[in-house]
């Protein structure tokens, strides 16, 4: 049997799909499981056990009073990056939980945002073989400027599913 979890077996599955059906096919899948990240549209650029990257587009419905992404949103795209990254790993008898969601925001943000997360082979490792714990997920935003509008801290923690 395979050590991949739920969700690294779908992401796996549609891996064998065309190139050009397997972003619409994962973007579907994780705005119909996350409601919060269909409903804001986030997009999954990159998906593995090492790293995600996901976008959320300047649209008028996440827009705050200014014309840039709300707070929320970005708040949002950080911990989407993070937890999936981390929800790769997880065992399927453990549940992926945010602990602490830190956000401080940097300037105004230009445009569209990209969020970046990884772990380390370290941090994969505890989260295989641990019973539970928690991992401070490295993530970064940036804006269309390149510039980081936020800077984040992420914790996770993963726990046995209730029986």
């Amino acid at each position: 049997m395979s050590s991949d979890n739920r969700l690294a077996r779908l992401v796996k599955k549609i891996q064998g799909y065309p190139a050009f059906l397997r972003k619409p096919l994962l973007n579907f899948a994780l705005r119909k499981t996350v409601k919060l990240v269909g409903t804001a549209k986030v997009e999954v650029l990159e998906l593995n056990k090492q790293r995600s990257e996901f976008r959320l587009k300047n649209r008028k419905k996440v827009q705050n009073h200014i014309g840039t992404i709300h707070a929320a949103g970005m708040a949002l795209i950080a911990e989407t990056a993070t937890g999936m990254v981390v929800g790769m790993n997880v065992p399927d008898d453990k549940v992926p939980v945010i602990k602490t969601l830190k956000v401080d925001f940097l300037k105004r943000a230009k445009g569209d945002l990209v969020a970046k997360a990884h772990l380390t082979e370290g941090q994969i490792k505890d989260i295989l073989t641990l019973e539970k714990g928690e991992v401070e997920v490295a993530v970064t935003v940036t804006d269309s400027e390149g510039k980081e509008p936020i800077g984040c801290g992420m914790l996770w923690a993963w726990t046995p599913k209730r029986r």
